[in-house]
């Protein structure tokens, strides 16, 4: 009886110890805290190390004291591109279109006057007055006139005066200008990209159509929000992120912009990006300011990788406006290229050929709305084309 008596209280114990642990496995299973699925379009960032300065180990970098000790945010892109931007071609046909709605009256009007019996001093003029009000300036309008006059009194009826205009005008503009964007670095690092003007020509939203094409060509990007004293471009340039799939680097308001430039161009670094875009703050109260703030930006942004391209935004309505912007701008900063917005609008076609002669860079592209694919690449043929209507 007894052997029986302690069989069963064998068993009894070995079923409740099996129980407990099956009851605790399962306790244990379900407090396990769940596998995090990381978006594959937010890449982590390296965390910099805890003493180190922005500038390197165990150095303090002039062009950074005084900035904000707090760190820039990172926004990451909430979602991936939906849409695939309008390719090249298609964007050229509607440059062309655009702009021959708005600026054909210019090419009608020289039309016109060439192709009259007789061109007499007084045509000639007419045709300086019509040159020089369409913004080209003094200098290109001369050599354009001086083209004209001898080619039609050369070569006489042979060509019509539409062909002779068009190939003039296209020579006038620059055909031969490199008019490429330089978005690629080299020995593994990023292309930087800085892009710089006065408030409202347009310099943020350029940032977001940029990256929206650079995105769509596989490029990896970064943008960087240094534009830090406008509240409304920070906000602006994080939509353009979330829209095209790429981080934001942005600092608190107010804060330097060169240590947020600092950041974005670091981070590009450090993620093996192909391109960082880096917005600026475009007040122009005083030029000694204004260079002052740019050259900290440029000097802080090359601490990690060269600036590849510099593109100046200026808004093509604003006529000798902004030709009065460009040269402030280019005393202060290296420009490579120039974006003109709003050409599609009441701006002058001439501005085009006055800004290169004033500047000796080629505009690389022109805007032509508010969409997101009103940004084309310029080509001297189409804008003629455009002007000739």
């Amino acid at each position: 009886m007894e052997e029986w008596l302690y069989l069963v209280i064998g068993v009894a114990v070995a079923a409740v110890l099996l129980l407990g642990g099956l009851l605790v496995g399962g306790s244990r299973r379900r407090s396990a805290p769940p596998v995090e699925h990381r978006d594959v379009l937010a890449p982590e960032r390296p965390a910099p190390p805890a003493d180190a300065p922005p500038g390197g180990p165990g150095t303090a970098d002039p062009d950074l004291e005084g900035t904000d000790t707090e760190e820039p945010e990172v926004a990451a892109p909430a979602a991936p591109v939906l849409d695939r931007p309008e390719g090249t071609a298609s964007r050229l046909v509607r440059l062309r279109q655009r702009l021959s709605r708005s600026q054909g009256a210019l090419g009608r009007g020289l039309l016109a006057i060439l192709s009259r019996d007789r061109l007499d001093e007084d045509s000639w003029e007419d045709i300086e007055d019509t040159l020089l009000t369409a913004d080209i300036g003094v200098a290109p309008t001369q050599e354009l006139v001086d083209a004209l006059r001898t080619r039609l009194r050369v070569e006489g009826g042979a060509p019509d005066a539409r062909t002779v205009l068009r190939e003039e005008l296209v020579t006038l503009v620059g055909p031969d200008m490199d008019r490429r964007l330089n978005v690629t670095g080299e020995d593994g690092r990023p292309g930087v990209v800085l892009v710089v003007g006065v408030n409202g020509a347009g310099k943020t939203t350029t940032v977001g159509k940029i990256a929206r094409i650079l995105v769509s060509q596989d490029r990896s990007v970064v943008l960087g929000a240094a534009d830090t004293f406008r509240a409304a471009a920070v906000e602006q340039l994080g939509t353009w992120g979330e829209r095209v799939g790429v981080p934001v680097v942005r600092g608190p308001e107010g804060s330097d912009p060169a240590s947020v430039a600092f950041e974005a161009v670091k981070q590009g670094v450090d993620e093996g990006v192909d391109t960082v875009l880096v917005d600026t703050a475009g007040r122009l109260q005083n030029k000694a300011g204004l260079m002052d703030e740019l050259g900290k930006v440029k000097r802080v942004i090359e601490k990690q990788a060269p600036v590849t391209e510099v593109l100046l935004v200026l808004d093509a309505t604003t006529g000798q406006n902004g030709m009065v912007q460009a040269r402030v701008f280019s005393e202060v900063v290296d420009v490579t290229g120039i974006v003109l917005t709003k050409l599609d609008g009441s701006a002058k076609g001439g501005i085009v050929v006055a800004v290169q002669r004033e500047l000796g860079v080629p505009v690389k592209l022109v805007g032509l709305g508010e969409g997101p694919d009103d940004l084309a690449p310029f080509d001297a043929g189409a804008f003629v084309d455009a002007l000739l209507g």
